[in-house]
């Protein structure tokens, strides 16, 4: 007797816009139009996202240079199907900002990205970000590693510098004349 064999149920995809219409989901990214959930933050790493985020926001607030965000600022990577990446901490100039043509998620690359890693991240996981961020337009993003007390500066997946906690991490060109001691950002 021959078995009947189903294909395997197909997973609607879905937009960023229906993404964003889904109330109560919870810690989630939408990646390549399905919905993969995340897990939350601990309270250290959202101290050192606060932190960053304080600085940048004090310092483009002074100089008038555009917004910032945090919290899992949903970011659009890619299109058709939809990716809505959540970043941590991201700057965007106003005149990035003003290209803005959608209310829920960025569809315009921020200028800078800060991403705090979690113990559950995976170094491909982490990469495969960084690539996103980059093909969409992202000028600089940092990844910060409390367990080393580092900073790490991106300009591209090949550019880029450590900032220990003795150091001063810059804001290059896109925030020029930035600067914050990489220790106090690993402080209460």
């Amino acid at each position: 007797m021959a078995i009947e064999t189903v294909p395997p149920t197909e997973i609607a995809l879905i937009s960023g816009e229906a993404f964003a219409a889904i109330a109560d989901l919870g810690p989630c990214e939408l990646v390549a139009g399905r919905i993969v959930p995340v897990t939350p933050p601990g309270f250290d790493h959202g101290e050192i996202e606060f932190n960053i985020g304080a600085e940048i926001r004090a310092f483009v607030r002074a100089n008038n240079l555009g917004r910032v965000s945090g919290g899992e600022a949903g970011i659009y990577t890619s299109r058709n199907p939809d990716t809505v990446r959540g970043a941590d901490v991201i700057f965007i100039s106003h005149e990035r900002y003003a290209q803005r043509t959608t209310q829920t998620f960025l569809d315009v690359a921020p200028d800078l990205v800060a991403e705090v890693l979690s113990p559950n991240n995976t170094w491909s996981e982490i990469m495969q970000k960084l690539r996103e961020y980059f093909a969409i337009g992202v000028r600089l993003i940092w990844l910060v590693d409390p367990q080393v007390r580092s900073v790490f500066a991106y300009r591209s997946l090949t550019d880029v510098r450590e900032f220990s906690a003795d150091d001063e991490l810059p804001g290059d060109d896109v925030l020029p004349g930035f600067t914050v001691s990489v220790a106090s950002l690993f402080t209460s």
